[in-house]
């Protein structure tokens, strides 16, 4: 059977890893992938903000996927990357195990997740695309934070301001 890549609009996805786990998310919101640094911690945060950090002159909050998703915690190596992305008219960083490359991928080769997938609250995924023999777990980072998450955020970006 000849394969249609007419199917579906070819996208292109940053491709990260946290744990054993494979993630990508569209090109589209992320802004740039900066190295780890560490983060300020801020009094009274969520627990899955890693702190603040000052991105040439703009504060931004880091929220660890570990931590967001309930994965094991395990320690970040020199790999680890911050991704700053912009979702909603907020920007912030999640920061993650590794970035490993930007990926072209067919829309019609991404399914739809099971209603579990490595343990993680299916609200952030969007499907599941098959990449050689490979599963990449497809993310909606505009679902990443709640309504409430995301006033909880702009307000330690205010009292970090």
């Amino acid at each position: 059977m000849e394969h249609n890549s007419s199917a579906g609009a070819e996208c292109q996805f940053v491709v990260f890893g946290i744990g054993t786990e494979e993630y990508g998310v569209p090109i589209t919101q992320i802004k740039e992938i900066n190295r780890l640094t560490t983060a300020t911690k801020v009094p009274k945060s969520p627990k899955f903000i890693e702190g603040i950090i000052n991105l040439r002159g703009q504060i931004i909050p880091i929220v660890d996927l570990k931590k967001r998703f309930d994965l094991e915690l395990t320690e970040y190596t020199g790999d680890a990357r911050i991704i700053v992305i912009q979702v909603n008219g907020s920007t912030f960083g999640v920061q993650v195990d590794s970035v490993s490359e930007v990926l072209r991928i067919n829309t019609s080769d991404i399914e739809p997740a099971p209603n579990i997938v490595s343990g993680i609250d299916s609200r952030y995924i969007t499907g599941v695309a098959k990449v050689e023999e490979r599963l990449l777990i497809m993310l909606d980072l505009d679902k990443l934070l709640t309504d409430e998450e995301k006033t909880q955020l702009n307000t330690v970006n205010e009292q970090s301001a």
